[in-house]
């Protein structure tokens, strides 16, 4: 049998069976400290797909690095097959300025598919898809809710895809939300080269959260063992059925004021439900948030203040009773059993 070549990136070779952290030049700060990309190459000893996670796209996510940080260290990983491609910081100007944005303002996520002579983020968007989204066969992308709001774990995937369909159920986040592609996007432009990209939302931007932490490196686990990348043995399987919705909208304050919310993440509610108040801050005026249609919570805001036609709360729509269901099995097994069952085996 052929012995599997190594894996090449940027001029640096990674054989197979080893890990190697390559640098892709981006630029040069206003001081002329270099800034790279940083990709970790997982080569695996035997053929296999070739897979991208990513995180930080938005530079004030953190949620995604904490995950990738985890994914690398799973002794898991020793039994690869294929190619893992781990990019904990894409946006490293908006990581270290703890901000969504490049430092000329521009949204990363609106900057596909980018151009080598064009602004700071273009040229970032371009060397990041070019060199390592376009080499793979899937992607998964990690992102949390901007700052002051937090998501419940869910993936987004396109609407039609019976691929990612079936790996959204593997994944085993509580919701899936059909998402249609934006122009400009990391998942739009690789989906126009051929490739599927799983978006994974979870937490809330510059905080750790472990429900969110664990879901995520659990849901990329169980991605490399529907992609035959990792043996079943020792990731264990969703109890249910993720929840599916098509639709989702922002619930938003009625007026300005303090917010009382009555309702968090993951909360199911029935079409005229009053999840919270806001009140002036003298308590003589209170104004009752009211949910719009039956659904689960997938997002809220944190802060306590609020103006006229602030988002408050993000609701999927899906029936009540089914809801509830999945929502109460999954957290059941995320707050009671390890990260690794080995009763609970694919």
């Amino acid at each position: 049998m052929a012995k599997r070549k190594s894996f090449r990136l940027n001029g640096h070779e990674v054989a197979p069976g080893t890990r190697q952290t390559v640098e892709l030049p981006v630029s040069l700060l206003s001081d002329h400290t270099p800034v790279n990309l940083s990709v970790r190459v997982l080569h695996g000893a035997r053929k296999g797909p070739t897979l991208f996670v990513s995180a930080a796209v938005h530079g004030d996510e953190v949620m995604g690095v904490e995950i990738c940080r985890r994914l690398l260290q799973s002794p898991l990983l020793e039994r690869l097959r294929g190619t893992l491609l781990v990019v904990p910081i894409v946006n490293t100007f908006g990581f270290h300025n703890r901000s969504r944005y490049l430092p000329d303002r521009r949204d990363l996520n609106r900057s596909f598919p980018g151009y080598a002579r064009g602004s700071l983020a273009s040229r970032l968007a371009e060397i990041f898809l070019d060199t390592v989204v376009k080499r793979c066969d899937l992607g998964i992308d990690l992102h949390s809710a901007a700052v002051h709001r937090t998501n419940l774990p869910q993936v987004r995937i396109t609407p039609g895809n019976e691929r990612l369909v079936r790996l959204a159920e593997a994944f085993g986040a509580p919701v899936v939300l059909t998402s249609p592609l934006r122009e400009g996007s990391l998942r739009a432009e690789a989906r126009k080269a051929g490739i599927d990209v799983l978006l994974f939302e979870a937490g809330e931007g510059l905080r750790f959260d472990e429900m969110a932490a664990r879901v995520g490196v659990m849901g990329i686990l169980r991605i490399l063992r529907e992609m035959e990348m990792l043996p079943a043995k020792g990731i264990a399987k969703p109890r249910a059925r993720p929840l599916f919705s098509s639709q989702s909208s922002w619930v938003r304050a009625p007026a300005g004021g303090l917010l009382r919310s009555f309702r968090g993440d993951g909360d199911v509610v029935r079409d005229g439900d009053v999840i919270a108040a806001v009140t002036d801050p003298f308590g003589e005026v209170e104004t009752e948030v009211v949910a719009p249609s039956a659904g689960i919570i997938i997002g809220r805001a944190v802060l306590p203040v609020v103006n006229e036609g602030d988002a408050l709360f993000h609701l999927a729509e899906a029936p009540h009773a089914r809801a509830a269901d999945t929502v109460g099995e999954l957290a059941s097994q995320l707050e009671t059993s390890p990260l690794f069952d080995e009763d609970e085996i694919i």
